[in-house]
């Protein structure tokens, strides 16, 4: 608790009564102690994100999904497994953080998409995936003068287009266009893997996980899910799918198996003879049945004989200048492998003669550079012909690309921060004294789900959220409010809870006697420390840049004074707040822009899933660079609040 009266009465009911805490109007300077000085740049906010407007620009019907984008990964964690030599190693695992950052989905109305969004301020790109009945294409788009805008080029005339499905120890799948080596993300993983293979009639990929129980994971091309099909408890480099027979063959070292892909089973195991190195490398049948196999040593035919084994004949003559980890064909039966390295290369390479050339990477000299591994490959054909037009509910939108296919006046979602994330508003509740600084007193967790119609307009809000810390001492109240919407525009707010009977209604659910639309989360934040959802649904809808980027202007309500709103720097009150209050002793905001008189704010709204200091540590003692994204009025360390090496101090922070 932060005691700070000046009074030996009040301070002596404070000492005996440790919950309890004057009036606002009651409050003097507290000790703050030597509480650093710190001048920021006239009209900095603090603020973490920013809006940006995105135009996508794309004449065809099809289904975009925008991610913020930042080339630098993060760390998973450490793992033990086996390598493709068989050695067991144990390294940090890092992957890209594309795929969690999810901003929005939508398709083109009248050849157009536009949205306006909330990112951190550390992007400055965006990452736009666009699918056409499963032709993926993607592009990193920078962001300027927050807006990008993108517009769709093709030149795809082809009945059937071929993609290269790639995996990597990295767990990170993702596709390479063999026209042109762009390379698109399609999802994260349950684990790293050394294979992949594909049944092209049911459009699965299956995968092995590197590391025991090596699991045997399926991956749905249509549904963009995963799940475990079984432990298998050997795991290797090789794997291919024979549509012959329907059975998932793979190999490790000099013996070759045989996997139920329905159940994981082991079916048979066969010998191979004759392999000159047997690490690394992959399978692959042709069109016609033959089995191909390479390992580091190169690539071999095989062909089973009349004593049930396996022979292998070589057919790359020479020891290659690279050491294959996968191949698969094409449609046009060109096999196409990818090289052991940081950054691989793919490779075309002839079955009779074993000749060979570099067609995308480091080595291609075409200025391609995937920047990662690729540990295997697979072919998935999309055949143009035959689209999935089902569209149940009638709305112009594909099932496929419908987040509620059976709900007409529903087709998207545009998530702030994230489909995957969460963001923090955290509060100092002495306002307009000096607090601690701790912004601890209340922090509120949420995500923003806006939802869209077909025509990628609002229909609703939804607001999800948990108070995380609640260390005040007052009672206080949670509120937003919605600058660019009137109250009359609201059908019903649901969700939102109430117990202290302070706060007026009207029959929308909207607080009465405001001109814009305020929604009060509850009147005392111990209703919300559990996670629950507010609904703000609209009676008409409107577009994003008229409803406003969320967390739109949150706020506290400090002990139950229904005036005594707590806001963002240089925020406005609603009509029922004041941003000037009497108070006993120094009033440290007397120009009401809630930045105290030594440079600190009373509310930080963090668009991340943020750690609070620990009781009285101040905020820039916990994180380290704190102070110098301040004084840089926000321009150096950007993402101070990340859980970067030596930008926090763990010991410091609540859990």
């Amino acid at each position: 608790m932060k005691h700070a009266i000046q009074l030996f009465s009040v301070l002596v009911l404070l000492l005996l009564s440790a919950c309890v805490r004057p009036d606002v109007e009651d409050i003097g300077e507290i000790n703050t102690n030597s509480v650093e000085q710190l001048d920021i740049p006239e009209g900095f906010d603090y603020s973490t994100y920013r809006a940006v407007s995105i135009v996508i620009n794309d004449p065809n019907y099809a289904n975009y999904d925008v991610y913020g984008y930042t080339s630098q990964p993060y760390l998973v964690g450490v793992e033990t497994f086996e390598n493709q030599e068989g050695n067991i190693e144990t390294e940090t695992v890092y992957r890209n953080d594309i795929l969690n950052k999810l901003l929005f989905s939508g398709t083109t109305k009248n050849g157009v998409l536009r949205q306006t969004i909330n990112i951190p301020t550390f992007y400055e790109a965006v990452y736009i995936r666009r699918n056409e009945n499963r032709n993926y294409t993607a592009s990193i788009v920078p962001i300027s003068n927050d807006e990008v805008i993108y517009t769709y080029h093709s030149n795809r005339t082809e009945i059937v287009n071929d993609y290269l499905y790639c995996v990597n120890g990295s767990g990170e799948l993702f596709q390479v266009d063999p026209l042109d080596g762009s390379l698109t993300y399609l999802s994260d993983m349950p684990m790293g893997s050394w294979t992949c293979a594909i049944d092209q009639e049911n459009r699965m990929l299956y995968s092995i996980g590197r590391s025991n129980p090596y699991p045997l994971m399926k991956y749905s091309i249509d549904d963009n899910s995963w799940e475990i099909v079984a432990n298998l408890g050997v795991g290797g480099p090789r794997l291919d799918y024979n549509p012959n027979d329907g059975l998932l063959y793979f190999s490790k070292n000099s013996t070759l198996y045989t996997f139920d892909p329905s159940n994981g089973n082991n079916l048979n195991t066969w010998p191979i003879n004759g392999l000159h190195n047997t690490s690394g490398g992959d399978l692959a049948f042709a069109e016609n049945g033959t089995l191909f196999l390479c390992t580091f040593s190169g690539l071999y035919r095989l062909e089973l004989s009349e004593n049930n084994q396996y022979n292998s004949t070589r057919i790359s003559a020479d020891n290659l200048p690279f050491q294959p980890t996968s191949m698969t064909f094409d449609s046009n039966q060109e096999l196409w492998l990818a090289n052991n390295a940081s950054s691989s290369d793919l490779i075309i390479m002839d079955t009779e003669t074993g000749g060979w050339q570099y067609m995308y990477g480091v080595n291609a000299g075409n200025n391609t550079d995937f920047g990662r591994t690729i540990n295997d490959l697979t072919t998935f054909r999309v055949y143009s012909e035959d689209p999935d037009q089902m569209d149940t509910d009638g709305d112009g939108v594909l099932d496929r690309d419908d987040a509620f296919p059976e709900e007409a006046d529903k087709a998207f979602e545009m998530f702030t921060p994230s489909k995957y994330g969460t963001g923090t508003i955290t509060f100092e509740d002495l306002w307009p004294s000096n607090g601690d600084y701790d912004f601890n007193d209340m922090a509120l967790n949420y995500q923003a789900i806006v939802i869209l119609n077909s025509d990628n307009l609002v229909v609703q809000v939804d607001f999800i959220c948990r108070v995380k810390s609640n260390d005040a001492g007052y009672t206080n109240g949670i509120g937003l409010e919605i600058k660019g919407l009137a109250c009359d525009q609201i059908a019903s707010v649901e969700g939102a809870v109430y117990t202290e009977d302070y706060i007026n209604l009207n029959p929308n659910g909207t607080e009465a006697n405001q001109n814009n639309t305020v929604v009060i989360l509850t009147d005392n934040a111990d209703n919300l420390l559990n996670q629950n959802t507010i609904s703000i649904i609209l009676n008409n809808p409107i577009t994003t840049e008229i409803l406003g980027e969320a967390p739109f202007n949150p706020f506290i309500i400090a002990n139950k004074v229904r005036a005594n709103e707590i806001h963002l720097p240089y925020q406005s009150n609603t009509i029922l707040g004041t941003n000037i209050v009497e108070v006993t002793g120094e009033n440290n905001d007397p120009n009401g822009h809630y930045i105290s008189k030594n440079g600190y704010p009373w509310a930080l709204s963090i668009i991340h899933d943020f750690k609070v200091p620990k009781e009285s540590i101040k905020i820039y003692d916990a994180y380290n660079y704190f102070h110098e994204w301040a004084l840089s009025g926000g321009h150096t360390y950007k993402d101070w609040y990340k859980d970067n090496p030596g930008y926090r101090n763990g010991n410091l922070l609540k859990n």
